[in-house]
């Protein structure tokens, strides 16, 4: 029996199903270890709203394990160095995590700490198929979605059954403090996201329930409406490891099968496919899949992104959807895709700037997920969407927000509008306006750009791009 071994939790802020934990806490005493690591990441360093979810987690996760965790920031490898030498370390287990800074350092540290004569252990915790598993038939990875869900994931081994807790986790007593880590320095904008969000492992497995027990019913179709309860929400959950994708998957399995679970299912399946890319291309955040991209004729403006990013575009479902994301770190995925657009068609932004904004702002900002989202959003990715898909915020509005529930509650100067103008309020006269309330370019924007000179602007430039090989 070894005395103590080290659990270095990551994005696996768990006690249920963590396989790393679960060996580890049948080897000896358990000494778990958080570290905030802001050197190896390089320019993929935690965002703002990310770092504020991160402290309410811990906190929940060091409650959980009895005011055991030992909280630290700095380098992980001297970090771990100096905890085994004080312990009297002899093993060190963790989940395994799949960003190209993380492979990179994990290895690093594997292999001095085994020259140490310390053993490592890793596992995986967070997705239901390691992306080395999953592979066409000539062994190279899959660029389209449907053939990887289908033909790779569904066609090879079911995912683990979750794990329970630990039957036995005895960790070991020490005087760290979580308390005064401090991670995020906005008051307001913190009791804002408070306001808004419910973290950690119970929080996560509660949000889980409710889905199941209501959202899930109608989830194919009702997922596509903002102001429906109709989406599960777990994604910052599922990110830092509150809950595995196995305990969703099999909760979710454990349902009658009908379109909402398999569209669900599929859903989750688009994680992994994010994950898969990002492995297999590990330059994905930052360089265009479809290399004929380099030549696209981006439009510098950062007048214009500055509004895009404040909610200020003149275009309410845009603006509702900014507004969402600044006050709660989430916005529904429907709009996410609509201010995507936006951004890369309407305005000609690059998406590496709409990336950047959500990796700030987001609280489920994932490298893989956010990456591969852009690229699929521009065009320039993996199973991208067709350069002439360019969402119009106005009939993508009026579809899935017709009675502006979504919108009167984020841009609240416009919730005297009817539903005719609340969309397009630049139609409605003045008269109209004036009995709402609203004063155009005063006290509620013009639109910012001109959706059909715009669109045709995109479509010039993605034509552009035909005769570049």
């Amino acid at each position: 029996m070894l005395k103590i071994v080290i659990h270095w939790f990551r994005q696996d802020l768990r006690l249920a199903d963590n396989p790393a934990l679960y060996v580890a806490a049948k080897q000896a005493q358990v000494l778990p270890v958080y570290i905030v690591d802001d050197k190896n990441p390089g320019i993929h360093k935690m965002g703002a709203a990310s770092r504020w979810w991160l402290y309410r987690s811990l906190l929940a996760l060091n409650h959980d394990l009895n005011g055991h965790l030992v909280v630290q920031t700095g380098d992980p490898q001297s970090i771990l160095s100096e905890l085994i030498k004080h312990y009297g370390v002899k093993a060190v287990y963790w989940n395994r995590c799949y960003e190209p800074w993380c492979i990179k350092r994990d290895k690093r540290i594997k292999k001095t700490l085994q020259q140490q004569g310390v053993a490592v252990q890793s596992y995986n915790g967070a997705l239901l198929w390691e992306p080395h598993t999953i592979l066409k038939n000539d062994g190279t990875p899959y660029k389209v979605f449907t053939p990887f869900y289908r033909r790779g994931c569904l066609s090879t081994e079911p995912p683990r059954q979750p794990l329970p807790k630990p039957e036995k986790l005895t960790t070991v007593n020490n005087n760290s403090s979580i308390e005064s880590l401090r991670l995020v320095s906005n008051a307001a904008w913190e009791s804002s996201l408070a306001a808004h969000n419910q973290v950690g492992e119970a929080a996560a497995l509660q949000k889980l329930k409710q889905f199941l027990s209501n959202g899930i019913n109608h989830y194919k179709e009702g997922r596509d409406f903002p102001a429906r309860e109709n989406v599960s929400r777990l994604s910052p959950h599922l990110h830092f490891g509150e809950i595995s994708p196995n305990q969703v998957w099999y909760a979710v399995q454990a349902r009658p099968d009908d379109v909402n679970r398999q569209h669900f299912c599929s859903e989750l399946a688009w994680r992994e496919f994010s994950y898969n890319l990002l492995y297999h291309f590990p330059d994905l955040p930052e360089k265009n899949l479809q290399q004929k991209f380099d030549q696209f004729p981006w439009q510098s403006n950062k007048k214009l992104l500055r509004y895009w990013q404040q909610g200020l575009t003149g275009y309410p479902i845009v603006d509702a959807g900014m507004r969402e994301l600044w006050q709660t770190g989430t916005m529904h995925n429907r709009v996410r895709m609509i201010v995507a657009s936006f951004l890369v068609k309407n305005l000609r932004i690059h998406w590496h700037d709409g990336a950047a904004w959500f990796w700030d702002c987001l609280v489920d900002a994932d490298l893989a997920n956010n990456s591969a989202s852009w690229q699929w959003v521009a065009g320039c990715g993996a199973d991208a969407a067709p350069y002439f898909r360019i969402f119009n915020p106005v009939t993508q509005a009026k579809k899935f927000d017709p009675q502006g529930d979504y919108i009167r509650q984020y841009v609240p100067e416009l919730s005297k509008l009817s539903d005719r103008y609340l969309h397009n309020p630049w139609e409605a006269s003045d008269e109209t306006l004036k009995s709402a309330g609203i004063v155009l370019g005063e006290t509620y924007p013009k639109p910012i750009v001109d959706l059909r000179t715009s669109r045709e602007a995109a479509l010039a430039a993605f034509a552009s791009l035909k005769n570049v090989s």
